[in-house]
Parts: structure tokens; sequence; C-alpha cells
């Protein structure tokens, strides 16, 4: 399988009752950018823009199912306050309504979820991603649709397995992070400071 590097220019919009409400959307010079096959864009979203070529413009909607699935309710849940502590002591800096952070499961496996309101007997977090449920409108262009390079698809590699991090030349150990010898944070390439 060719593994494609693609730029894409879009607006993102949510549709309900007819109305539609602006999600997110890419600026030109910063458009969104990946490789095909590997999981990083909604595969109905990659469907819809790996046959298009450089400089064609497009709109598609996606229902739910083909997007970011129906909304279920078993994704809330009230967790103790205790469970947010750092050093003995909530986090409330970063625990808040609306905060997104970053949980993991007991395997080890880290996914998002949105603090939907605090109160003195627990955290109420929302693990649904925030568009589930809803029918997505994409427009925009391609900016870029190319076979992606070796050294593209090696990269993407290595920061999807915990590898390199990508700030993008020699801290050391010979991955390209760019850190100069003495700037790696902890736990090496990647957490350059």
């Amino acid at each position: 399988m060719e593994h494609r590097f693609l730029a894409v220019h879009y607006q993102l919009h949510s549709v309900k009752d007819g109305e539609q409400t602006l999600e997110e959307q890419t600026i030109r010079e910063q458009p969104f950018q990946f490789i095909s096959g590997f999981g990083v864009a909604l595969e109905a979203l990659e469907q819809h823009v790996l046959p298009l070529e450089k400089g064609t413009e497009f709109e598609f909607t996606l229902t739910p199912d083909e997007a970011f699935g129906e909304y279920n309710p078993e994704g809330v849940h009230t967790l103790g306050r205790d469970f947010f502590n750092v050093n003995g002591k909530f986090d409330a800096q970063y625990i808040y309504p609306g905060a997104i952070i970053q949980l993991v499961d007991g395997e080890e496996n880290r996914f998002p979820a949105r603090v939907i309101k605090v109160e003195p007997e627990g955290v109420t977090i929302d693990t649904n991603h925030p568009m589930a449920g809803k029918t997505l409108n994409f427009t925009g262009e391609v900016l870029e649709n190319r076979p992606a390079t070796d050294d593209e698809v090696n990269t993407l590699i290595k920061r999807m397995t915990g590898g390199c991090g990508g700030c993008s030349g020699g801290c050391g150990d010979g991955c390209g992070d760019g850190c100069g010898s003495g700037d790696c944070g902890e736990g090496g390439c990647g957490n350059c400071h």
C-alpha cells in the first residue's frame, strides 16, 4: 500500500436540524497535514480526499457513524476528587469544567476526556468525543497529495510508537530531534526545553 502525504485546508461544520455550526477550520498557511493509512485522519475523511488531486475543492458530509460515532450516555462518569490529586492536593489548575484531560485505562491506553463539572463529592467527566453524535460537513481544498517519502513515514512511525518526539535534529541519540546537547528534558528526544 502506498502511503500518501496530504495537506488539506478545510472548514468543518456540525449539522443539526438544518443549522450548521462552525466547529473548526484551518488556515491556508497551516493546513491539516497527514500521511494516509495510519489512522491520523478520520477514515471517511481520508477516503474522500485521497483520490483528489492537488488544487481540487471538496464538500462532503459524514454521518455520526462515519465520523465519531453516536453519543453514548455511558461515557459519562463521576470519579472521586482524590483521583485528581497531585502531591496530596486537588489539581484545580488543570481540572475545571470544560478542560480536556488525558486518562489512562487499566491496559495503559491513553484517551481524552472532558471535565463536565467539579463538585465536592467528585468530578464528572465525559469520555465521548466532543463531536460524537454529530453529522459533519467538510468543505475545503486539497493543497498537496503526493507519495509520502520514506523519511516522512519513518518519522511518523517513530512518533506513533513513542520514539522520537520531533524537534528535528541531534540530541545525541541519532534520532534527529534537534534538541542540542543537554537540551532534552527527562525522557530524551521529543522533550526539548
